[in-house]
């Protein structure tokens, strides 16, 4: 059998897609590979001037938007410039084991960053998007624990793994109670969820601590795969014809590598009265709701 990857990519000619941190490492394979296949591709990036580096480097029809994740005033100014339909929106953007610090809106850096801003922007450009929401999760979700009475780590001491865990754990349930919504609605949207496996990036390269960042640099050069091989998972839930809420990962070995398949999920992942209670919450703190979609 073989084995699905970017030249299985349908022609994406006329179709309309957003990634968010389009700039290095995933987003930009992804972007790479869409724009190849006919697709508009807005690179939705922090810097500007690194964004549009990497779009020199890109063949296809791509532009370059500011967004910082981090700054809800720059998600809202994002959505409130963005005025046409969307065919497809990537959650990709990330940050991974960085050391403790908060968001412009005083949120916790990957919390704020991995979930919240995208929870935002999501619903926002949610009455534009016209066929799937795409967002990227990690096996790490694994670990993860939602508290929801300190989901930004102010009472208790910060832990870069655990906090990561719980950030790509919101992610899918993000992923889980968005796709429930727009089923209640009679949407013809749908929310799917990708992780890359162990995929060689710059994600693992700010944690702050010179024998982390030593050791998974060692791990990126030894076992992890490319980026272009970790943005397979991605490119299939933008592009395949999948069930609702489907999780796509690699195929191989524990699905640190290998082409794309759909994937299994924890209990904790699955929950779909956590999912509900998380979003609650994500609205309480961005001060975002679903939109209306039936009016």
């Amino acid at each position: 059998m073989t084995k699905w990857s970017v030249e299985n990519i349908p022609s994406q000619s006329g179709r309309t897609i957003i990634v968010t941190g389009a700039n290095s490492g995933l987003g930009r394979a992804t972007t790479t590979a869409l724009a190849r296949a006919g697709g508009r591709v807005v690179m939705a990036v922090r810097d500007l001037n690194r964004g549009a580096a990497a779009a020199s480097t890109i063949t296809g029809d791509v532009e370059v938007r500011e967004l910082d994740l981090a700054d809800l005033s720059s998600v809202r100014r994002f959505a409130e410039e963005w005025n046409e339909p969307i065919d497809v929106l990537v959650n990709n953007a990330g940050v991974m084991l960085v050391p403790h610090g908060t968001t412009k809106d005083g949120f916790e850096t990957q919390f704020g960053t991995n979930h919240l801003g995208h929870f935002a922007l999501t619903n926002l450009l949610l009455p534009l998007i016209t066929d799937r929401v795409v967002t990227v999760s990690s096996t790490a979700h694994r670990s993860g624990v939602i508290d929801l009475d300190d989901l930004n780590w102010t009472t208790r001491p910060y832990k870069a793994w655990a906090v990561y865990g719980q950030s790509k754990l919101a992610n899918l349930l993000f992923t889980l109670e968005l796709e429930r919504r727009l089923e209640s609605d009679k949407s013809s949207v749908r929310a799917f969820a990708a992780h890359p496996g162990y995929a060689a990036t710059n994600l693992q390269g700010h944690s702050g601590n010179r024998l982390l960042t030593g050791v998974l640099g060692v791990g990126n050069k030894l076992v992890a795969q490319s980026e272009q091989m970790g943005a397979l998972p991605s490119l299939f839930a933008a592009t395949q014809d999948l069930p609702g809420a489907s999780y796509v990962g690699p195929d191989g070995r524990g699905e640190q590598r290998g082409h794309p398949t759909l994937v299994g999920r924890t209990a904790a992942a699955s929950d779909v009265d956590m999912a509900k209670k998380l979003w609650a919450a994500s609205e309480q703190l961005t001060g975002v709701s679903y939109p209306s979609l039936t009016g």
